[in-house]
């Protein structure tokens, strides 16, 4: 029998893709984990709300929050939180506090943190980003090469610290 012939379900909603987990360990600083918490909660009420409401819009909106609330699921249970107290205190590792000056004089300051907790625009480097890979083991006083797009930049590490959560 042809599709044309059979009668669409108007309710039916196609199903999303799930949203990719990331190949790499899930490294979380205590505030990452807290922020992970925070976003299962507030999906999980998404979820109860949309999940009321019986309208064509709100079953899409059901359907993303259920598909993110997975995610953020997996992402908990995928969580390695890292104590900063076992960190290297001499050298660049997961949730170091870098302070740096490239060639030009620019001093800037950089956290490596984990993949969902990362915002370039305040300096929070996933520790799986090429800045964060460059910087990772070197010391105070260290120099290391930044590979950018808009060419390779010098930065002299000029200090080093952690939380102390």
């Amino acid at each position: 029998m042809s599709r044309a012939f059979v009668k669409e379900n108007e309710d039916q909603v196609p199903e999303l893709p799930e949203r990719p987990q990331s190949p790499h360990p899930n490294f979380v600083t205590p505030r990452g984990l807290a922020l992970l918490k925070q976003q299962l909660v507030e999906l999980e009420d998404a979820k109860h709300r949309h999940a009321t409401e019986q309208s064509l819009l709100d079953k899409d909106a059901l359907q993303v929050a259920e598909r993110d609330l997975r995610y953020v699921q997996e992402r908990l249970t995928r969580a390695i939180p890292v104590d900063y107290a076992q960190q290297p205190k001499d050298r660049v590792d997961f949730g170091a506090i870098v302070e740096t000056e490239d060639e030009n004089g620019a001093k800037r300051k950089f956290e490596i943190v984990g993949e969902d907790e990362a915002d370039p625009n305040v300096g929070k480097l996933s520790w799986v980003s090429p800045l964060a890979l460059a910087l990772k083991d070197a010391k105070t006083g260290d120099t290391v090469i930044w590979k950018r797009p808009a060419g390779d930049l010098e930065l002299e590490i000029l200090s080093i610290r952690y939380p102390t959560e």
